[in-house]
């Protein structure tokens, strides 16, 4: 891997390899841009099969979260880190403590937080070298039902975008995955009037769908083939494929699992050409981001769920360029984020440096 010629592709600012042998710590921060605030993304433990793949997961990642925060409308940039290793390990304290003073080395221009592989005890661990974190268990707390209010938005959005209305009522709604967010989402559903067909690996989980919301259960890959008005996915990601797109029998996709689609260019446009409406994930989860943001910021609980109600005027943004544009809706979503980035980044500086010390 060439590095410097891959982050100058990606337009990354910074990438830094971090490594505390004695704590088994093996880390890699990336920073993609930070034009708008400090890197904000969250902090992914994982046993990558190479260096290489981890170094190019990080900073994948890193760049969605420069879309994702840009899009959402928070003031901050996008960075990611990864630690390499068994994520089911006991020994944690000293891993996280070294990823801490990693981050704090950094003086500010990343910020993390919990991610695949990482909880929020394991963020208590980083904050013990680091202001630099968030998403504490004492803090903002369950991001969850902020995501999950979000993507209810966002999928009032695309229903107002299809049909005219936003309303739910005695719509049927395919759930796949009953975590946290998919389950906080079937109660939104729910208590908007919608019929609900769901589906989860976890049997109780699928139980309690029944019991509590109404729902229809479905086994497995059933979930693709139910006939329906909106599927949402909230498990994961790359379920928008050649093998499923065949079966969906509903008018709108959106959910929120990340990266859903497996390839954003050829899948995008077999929904299009299925007249299939996608909203595109990474503007309807950004309720997580949202939160969080609103942990560092200081603000209520209840202003960062009407920071997550500006998602449906933001989706519906989003279709409003694709159809203006001609271009695919994960294009349009790109698109809306770089302006943002663009007009903050050509802001006229109306005061000097002072003092200049040079």
């Amino acid at each position: 891997m060439k590095l410097f010629d891959t982050i100058a592709k990606l337009g990354h600012e910074q990438l830094v390899l971090c490594s505390d042998e004695g704590a088994g710590y093996r880390g890699i921060i990336a920073i993609h841009d930070t034009t708008l605030g400090p890197a904000l993304g969250g902090t992914r433990f994982w046993n990558y099969g190479s260096d290489e793949e981890a170094i190019t997961d990080a900073l994948r990642l890193a760049r969605g979260m420069t879309y994702k925060n840009a899009v959402a409308g928070l003031n901050l940039g996008g960075g990611k880190s990864v630690i390499i290793g068994d994520n089911r390990t006991s020994n944690r304290e000293m891993i996280f403590r070294a990823h801490g003073r990693f981050v704090e080395s950094l003086g500010g221009r990343y910020v993390t937080a919990e991610d695949v592989g990482t909880s929020t005890a394991d963020m208590d661990f980083v904050h013990m070298e680091t202001d630099y974190v968030a998403g504490l268990a004492n803090k903002s707390g369950d991001p969850s039902p902020v995501t999950a209010h979000g993507v209810f938005r966002a999928i009032e959005a695309s229903a107002k975008h299809k049909w005219g209305s936003p309303s739910l009522s005695g719509k049927t709604i395919t759930v796949q995955g009953l975590g946290n967010v998919g389950t906080y989402l079937c109660k939104e559903l729910h208590a908007a009037g919608a019929k609900l067909i769901v589906t989860d690996i976890r049997a109780e989980r699928v139980q309690h769908a029944v019991t509590e919301f109404g729902a229809t259960a479905v086994s497995g890959d059933e979930i693709y083939s139910a006939k329906a008005d909106i599927f949402a996915p909230c498990a994961l990601g790359a379920i928008i494929n050649d093998e499923t797109i065949p079966k969906l029998k509903v008018e709108i996709v959106c959910g929120g699992a990340n990266n859903q689609l497996l390839e954003p260019q050829k899948h995008g446009e077999a929904l299009e050409k299925r007249g299939i409406a996608y909203a595109p994930d990474f503007v309807a989860n950004a309720g997580g981001v949202i939160n969080v943001y609103g942990e560092l910021a200081g603000w209520t609980r209840e202003r960062s769920f009407r920071k997550a109600d500006e998602i449906f005027d933001t989706i519906l943004g989003v279709y409003q360029i694709a159809k203006e544009e001609g271009v695919f809706t994960y294009d349009a979503a790109d698109k809306l984020a770089e302006r943002r980035i663009a007009a903050v980044h050509g802001l006229v500086r109306t005061w000097p440096q002072w003092p200049n010390k040079s």
